[in-house]
Formats: C-alpha cells, structure tokens, sequence
C-alpha cells in the first residue's frame, strides 16, 4: 500500500527493535491457535476470517508499494508478549502478512473491550511504565519512516502514524520505547529471561473491524517482508540475518516458529516474485495423483496475477475458478458413486466411511525451480461428523475484487511442513515435515547448533481450550545501536 499524507500521517511501518543484552539471543514466544479444530461448528468461522483477510489482501495487491496488516479478527496465531515496567501481558496477532507491530493504548477511542478468545484485554498506559517514553517525530526513527525529515514535526513533538487496510479499518496513535520481556533459547531446549526496548505503535484510536471485532486482541506483529517488518527491523544492524521458519503440526496442534538459519531439515526453495508485498511464487502447474490437471499454464503468469500467495495467516486454499472447477472434477474420478452436499453454502461435503487417503488422491503443486507441494486428502478434507467430510478447497472467483482471481495457499496446504522465508536470498521454500518433533538453528555468533523442539503448552494457560505452538526467534546478536 502507498504511503501518503491525507491531513494526518499515513505510515504502514511500525517496529523498530533494540535488544540489549548479552550472549547467544535465541528468543522464545508461545504462539496460539485462535481456531481449536477442524469440526465442522467452525466451517463459518474459517470462512468467514479468511473472507475478511483476502479483502484486504486484494487491496494490498493494488499497492505494491506499501505493506498488509489484517484487523484483529483476521489471524490465526497470536502471541503474549510482556510489557513495561512493572510488566503487564499483552495478546498480539502474529503474521507474516503484516509489517507493523503495535498495541492499543489507554484512552483509546474506539478499541475493543471484550474478547470471545477467553483472554483480558489490556490497554498501555504510558504512564504507568516507569520504563517508557515517546518517539519525537524528529528522532531518526520517525524520519526514516519517510526516508526525509519529518515536514510537519515540531521537535519535541510525538511520532505519529495511521494505517489504513484495504476493507476500510485503520489504527492511528503514536510512537513509544518500552521495555519487551522474552524468552531466551540458551541450549537445547533451554530457555533463559532477558529484557529488549522496543519502539511500537501505541494505538489511540481504530475504525472498521479493528474496533468492534469480538474475537479481538490487543495488537499485531507483523512478519512480512517490508522495510518496517520485525524481522526487517531485526536486520538493520546487519548482524541478523532475514531469514525465518514455520512448521505447524495439523494433527495434534503445536508447532515451531523460528527466525535464523536452519540447519535441520533441508529445504529446497523456489524464487519470491519481486516487488509484492506478500510471499507471492510461481506456479508451473497442478498433479491429480501424478497426473497434470488440464488447465492453460498462463493462468499462473506471474505477469498478469503476479503468482501464487503462500499466507499462513489464511486457513484455507483459494483458486481460480477454472483450475478449482478442474481440481474438483477430478478429485471425485476415484468415487463416481458419491454425492456432495452444500454445508454453509461454500463448502462442498459428502459422507464416506473408508479411509480417506485410500480413497482420494493427492494434489501436487509444481512451483518454479523444480519445487514441488503435496497435500494428502487428510489435508485438504475436514471430518465435520460421522463419516461427513467437507472439501477445503475453495473458489476464489466468489471473493473477487474488479475481476481478479487470486491463487491462495493457506494452513490447509502448509500445516505438517517446515516453511522457510529466506528474504536475504528473495526465496520460500518447504518440505514435509514431522511438526510435533524438532528442528536444528545455528547461533550467527557462536556457531553452535541449537536444538528447538515443538510445543503445545494448552495445559499450561487459561486458553486451554486452544492450540499452540512455540513461536521461536533465533537473535544472532546484540542490537544495542538500532536506534539512537
């Protein structure tokens, strides 16, 4: 999205992060799933989150310029984060769709309340951390958001920033530094505590489904690839690298998230469509069972729909209305007997009593460089009751915007491997995966190879009711002189 001036400061930046403390810095979150499950008393609920994020999503694609965020209702993941001293808990989206990191704040005018997630909302009040302060708009931080002086910025004066998505919803506030308090990863799977001091976004006022969203949380984190990302953010110093990993286990719940080098799996990668503000690839083509799907290859001409969307914020799987009419006519070849139904409306389901992988066949993606993802019928089929499944392949030609079909890959195809966004290098890349076990990172300043298990750590929280997954950052060093 462009970045403009309309009255008021219009910036889709937010995080700049300085951590400054000692030794290998593996960084440690606890990541939860908003959605328990795949029964079927959630077909609303994923449809409609992913109805709300692609709205966005197809704005975003019209300002290549600028970075996505996605209100609050609209993620999948989120994480606590500690904040301020004395320290208070915040619930934060995490995604790697957005570039901003921000919380809403005390004297908010419009920001949510309550939360149907079974978490307390908190609002940050500066003045009652002992450790925080404003960001003047003529401090670098508030300057290198416009690559040029601030025009409007009397010294002294707070940083500001508006975001505006493309449904129309938007967070204004201003800047603040305070005190971010994290799990450090100090050998396999060995975590110690230190302390960072983090400049955000302190939200003062929203619109749209940012203030009356009732699965809501207290802010966002965002992962994407743009300049003001927290992983972009991390890097400025040039002692991280930009390089970070996801593997969510769809079978049991729990997972990795990491940023740093992977040592273990390898992955083989292909190349990210330039100049996009998502993680857009390139599609060469779609296998039944080994079998290419009839479909005219221009259809994924990275030319004209700008490739593939691999977002692990959307639950589903979205695709052009030729190639999803395709894919569904030959799902069903194997079982010319069977009859679907329409459950929701969108959601195409049948009754089956044998062993679905047995009975259905598996999809292959072909991506550019001889990249390849498969998705097993237990992947892309939900059990919904007894012996009912649903298909989660969806038709994106119902969630167009002036025309345009997108190409989604969401946690339907992504869950049971590890996905690596290698930024320094412009490539994504995956391979099958067991989610539940663990994964080997190098420390960039040690050397050492740490082990980073998978957890899910329901038992331990009020939201047991949810899943989790650990959201590991692996910091290669101190970053004391990020910000001045």
């Amino acid at each position: 999205m462009d970045l403009r001036r309309k009255g008021c400061l219009i910036l889709l930046l937010v995080s700049v992060l300085e951590v400054a403390v000692k030794g290998n810095n593996n960084v440690v979150f606890n990541v939860k799933h908003r959605y328990g499950g795949r029964g079927g008393s959630i077909l609303n609920e994923l449809r409609a989150h992913d109805s709300h994020r692609h709205g966005r999503m197809l704005a975003a694609v019209d300002f290549p310029l600028g970075g996505n965020g996605q209100p609050t209702d609209a993620a999948l993941y989120y994480t606590k984060l500690t904040i301020g001293t004395p320290s208070k808990d915040y619930h934060v989206q995490v995604d790697t769709g957005s570039d901003i990191l921000w919380v809403n704040c005390a004297g908010c005018a419009r920001c949510p309340s309550k939360s149907s997630l079974g978490i307390d909302l908190m609002l940050y009040d500066l003045k009652a951390s002992a450790t925080g302060k404003t960001v003047s708009c003529d401090q670098d931080f508030c300057t290198a958001m416009f690559n040029a002086p601030y025009s409007e910025c009397r010294v002294g004066s707070a940083c500001e920033y508006q975001v505006t998505y493309g449904d129309g919803s938007s967070t204004s506030g201003y800047f603040v530094k305070d005190y971010i308090h994290f799990d450090q990863v100090s050998g396999d799977l060995q975590t110690t505590s230190i302390n960072g001091s983090i400049a955000f976004g302190c939200s003062s006022s929203q619109s749209g489904e940012l203030g009356s969203s009732t699965q809501a949380v207290d802010g966002i984190i965002g992962f994407g690839q743009a300049n003001s990302s927290l992983i972009s953010q991390l890097a400025v110093s040039g002692k991280v690298k930009k390089v970070f990993s996801h593997c969510l286990d769809g079978s049991n719940g729990g997972g990795i998230f990491a940023i740093g080098q992977v040592v273990q799996p390898k992955v083989k990668s292909t190349p990210l469509v330039p100049n996009e503000p998502h993680y857009n690839v390139v599609m060469k083509g779609i296998e039944v069972n080994g079998e290419p799907l009839n479909i005219p290859t221009t259809i994924f001409d990275a030319g004209s729909n700008r490739g593939t969307i691999i977002d692990s914020g959307t639950t589903l799987a979205y695709l052009p209305n030729k190639v999803y009419n395709a894919l569904m006519s030959k799902l069903m070849v194997r079982q010319p007997d069977l009859t679907t139904h329409l459950v929701d409306e969108s959601f195409h389901c049948f009754f089956f009593s044998g062993k679905i992988d047995d009975g259905f066949p598996v999809v292959t993606f072909q991506f550019a460089d001889s990249l390849s993802l498969k998705v097993y019928p237990h992947d892309y089929l939900f059990q919904v009751s007894d012996n009912e499944w649903c298909i989660g392949w969806q038709d994106s030609g119902m969630q167009t915007k002036d025309g345009k079909e997108i190409t989604l890959l969401g946690d339907l195809v992504l869950s049971n491997k590890l996905v690596l966004y290698d930024l320094e290098n412009q490539s994504i890349g995956w391979t099958d995966y067991n989610c539940s076990s663990s994964i080997k990172v190098r420390d960039g300043t040690s050397g050492k190879v740490y082990t980073v298990g998978s957890h899910n750590i329901s038992s331990a929280s009020t939201l047991n009711s949810r899943m989790f997954f650990t959201f590991f950052v692996l910091v290669i060093s101190i970053l004391c002189n990020l910000l001045k």
